[in-house]
């Protein structure tokens, strides 16, 4: 009798825990063995895996930009940034749409002199507006006014010392980073948490530009001249931050 009250309960206990578990599409399992989660917009699926790094030591895909040195390192399947100043982590291929981004994140919070929990920034289909053609064409010192000439998309999520989150759409102007109302969020819900893993998605979709944190979407933008194709880059400034399972894959359109 004890031993069909333990499988009962044995079962119960594997349904619930599975029912707690994200539910997960058809997408393509990357060659490390991730697959990726169900996208949230009924828009578009997921493709084919164009791009992925699972940081096991090895940083040859990317090039960094760094205002006053720090540390920029792979290793156990994360990247570490940590740096005093300004710093920019391009990845070196150049990205055409429709496409999704995904990573992981962690604002490290550990008593370290950068560990203020700041900036976990990004730009993506980014172009210098000097080189449209090589996004390296310009040398940028990793200082944030230097990528005032870039066309792009950029999410600062939890900057200005994490009082901030915004959306913006660079124009190419050296002066000029519009900001609309609706792309300046402030509140708890939409900043930074200390040492909590959290995933990214980026969509480049024609016109539909998205950014989603924990499968919530903080930002929509219908761009009337989408910026396409370009680069993709990690960006803070003054912090520590971590990142694993850094994938891009295509979108395909559903018809509806």
């Amino acid at each position: 009798m004890k031993n069909k009250l333990f499988c009962a309960a044995a079962v119960a206990l594997i349904m619930v825990s599975n029912s707690l578990k994200p539910a997960l599409s058809d997408s393509p399992v990357s060659a490390s063995g991730h697959s990726s989660p169900r996208v949230l917009d009924p828009r578009f699926r997921v493709g084919e895996l164009l791009f992925e790094d699972e940081f096991r030591g090895d940083l040859t895909k990317w090039s960094a930009e760094l205002e006053a040195g720090g540390t920029v390192v792979s290793r156990d399947g994360q990247l570490e940034i940590d740096v005093p100043a300004g710093a920019t982590l391009w990845f070196k291929s150049l990205m055409e749409g429709p496409l999704l981004i995904e990573y992981e994140a962690l604002a490290v919070q550990k008593g370290g002199k950068n560990d203020r929990v700041s900036d976990l920034n990004c730009f993506w289909m980014a172009r210098d507006a000097r080189s449209p053609d090589d996004i390296f064409g310009h040398k940028r010192s990793g200082q944030f006014a230097d990528y005032n000439p870039l066309r792009t998309y950029y999410v600062g999520l939890g900057g200005n010392a994490n009082t901030t989150t915004r959306f913006r759409r660079y124009i190419g102007d050296v002066d000029k980073r519009p900001l609309l109302r609706e792309h300046d969020l402030t509140g708890a819900e939409n900043l930074l948490v200390p040492d909590r893993w959290q995933r990214i998605q980026l969509v480049a979709s024609g016109p539909l530009i998205q950014f989603y944190r924990d499968g919530r979407r903080l930002f929509e933008l219908h761009d009337a001249a989408p910026y396409q194709s370009g680069w993709f880059g990690f960006r803070t400034v003054s912090s520590h931050l971590l990142f694993r399972r850094f994938r891009v894959l295509r979108l395909v359109p559903n018809a509806l």
